[in-house]
């Protein structure tokens, strides 16, 4: 098969479009032919310093397509149906094989490019929000890097829980297109002091929860947009800066931070169908996944390189 693999740590350039051996099924997993893959932050993270798990390594947490062969060992999936999967590694290839309890059944008749972005992004804003942030209606959120996938799908869901939606982009253009998923208020970090607009927005309160996935110094500013009882969702380092932050002013005013990593939880009875309930509702259309745009899979390196120039709006996809 082929897939875009790296040998070394690097920039996008290291991505190189090759032929390799294709994957084994496991007993308990699938095989499918890969119609789409989305490319998570995690993706450029690791591709950038994290672990080479094989060499070449597959980077690569999600993607949809059919299944063509199933374990021996598995009954509730069968070869021709459509799943999305999520995997620690080897999403940007033709062929991908997964446990079983990381496929989720596309329904009849859902793109699988649509498909193929929600279980790590849709399932981790949604921990970040009710699971861990224990949103409820009429509370404040602000969503650092808005207008990335899971800051795309973070404000619409707190938007469809009743929440005040308050994000952060790298520019007033990119507001604007969030205002259509749930956006009440938006902030260009680049042109604002993220605090101080804050304050500004909710009359010195502050908000109820954060959604976090830069870290580093913009997690200071999370923390310190808080109202009282305020809580943090930290839920990556999108932002490649050291993860050095003051919290004392945390416990003066009873606010909490959370880390919060899908994966830790992602084969549970709990996360699994959360997950489908994710994919369903976004099959009804009560839930829009939006793809800024999609590239050949022997154009990966250009993908990464355009998700980590700041101008998409939602995930970037990938098609063999």
């Amino acid at each position: 098969m082929k897939a875009a693999v790296y040998y070394e740590n690097g920039d996008p350039d290291v991505l190189k479009y090759e032929e390799v051996p294709d994957p084994e099924c496991h007993p308990k997993g699938v095989l499918i032919k890969v119609e789409a893959i989305s490319i998570e932050g995690g993706d450029t993270l690791n591709r950038w310093r994290g672990a080479l798990v094989t060499r070449p390594h597959i980077v690569g947490y999600q993607a949809a397509g059919e299944i063509i062969e199933v374990g021996a060992e598995v009954s509730n999936l069968r070869v021709g149906q459509k799943v999305a999967t999520t995997g620690a590694f080897g999403s940007h290839a033709e062929l991908r094989a997964v446990p079983a309890r990381t496929a989720w059944p596309i329904p009849e008749g859902f793109d699988s490019r649509f498909a193929s972005v929600i279980p790590v992004t849709f399932g981790t804003a949604d921990d970040c929000l009710f699971e861990f942030g224990r949103l409820k209606a009429g509370e404040t959120v602000l969503v650092q890097a808005g207008a990335s996938g899971v800051g795309v799908a973070a404000i619409q869901l707190a938007k469809r829980a009743g929440a005040i939606v308050l994000a952060t982009a790298s520019s007033d253009e990119r507001l604007d297109r969030l205002k259509a998923y749930g956006l009440d208020h938006g902030i260009n970090y680049r042109t604002h002091d993220v605090v101080e607009s804050v304050m500004r927005l909710t009359n010195n309160k502050g908000v109820n929860l954060v959604v976090d996935s830069v870290g580093g110094s913009t997690l200071q500013g999370s923390i310190l947009s808080l109202a009282y009882r305020g809580r943090v969702s930290m839920v990556g380092a999108a932002g490649r800066e050291p993860m050095q932050v003051d919290v004392s002013s945390m416990m003066g005013g009873n606010r909490s931070l959370s880390g919060v990593f899908l994966g830790a939880e992602i084969a549970t009875d709990r996360v699994y169908n959360n997950i489908q309930r994710l994919i369903d509702d976004a099959a009804r259309g009560d839930l829009q996944v939006v793809i800024d745009r999609t590239f050949p899979l022997s154009a990966a390196a250009e993908a990464h390189a355009y998700i980590e120039s700041r101008h998409a709006v939602g995930r970037v996809v990938l098609i063999p």
